[in-house]
């Protein structure tokens, strides 16, 4: 499902136009990735949990040529699923 469904399937659904339900499925997500850049953790209730985890730099390989490459800090988005969510998709 693309960003494009949920606004045909919103808009059918509350028989609001697609412009406005594009404009508020847009600024919700602007919001969510606002609050990650900053560091916050982001909760929604029965849905699941957006936060920031700091990944350690290790050593990598490369698989082609075998040669040892180091893999540098980074920041990486992690989602943990809500009860409702595990419910559902069980």
């Amino acid at each position: 499902m693309t960003k494009k469904d949920i606004i045909l399937k919103v808009s059918d659904e509350t028989n609001l136009k697609q412009i406005d339900v594009k404009k508020v499925v847009q600024k919700t997500f602007d919001c969510i990735v606002e609050a990650l850049v900053r560091g916050e953790k982001i909760e929604l209730r029965n849905f699941g949990v957006f936060k920031i985890k700091q990944r350690k730099s290790r050593i990598g390989r490369n698989p082609r040529t075998g040669q040892v490459v180091p893999v540098p800090p980074r920041k990486v988005v992690i989602f943990k699923p809500g009860l409702e969510i595990k419910k559902k998709v069980k």
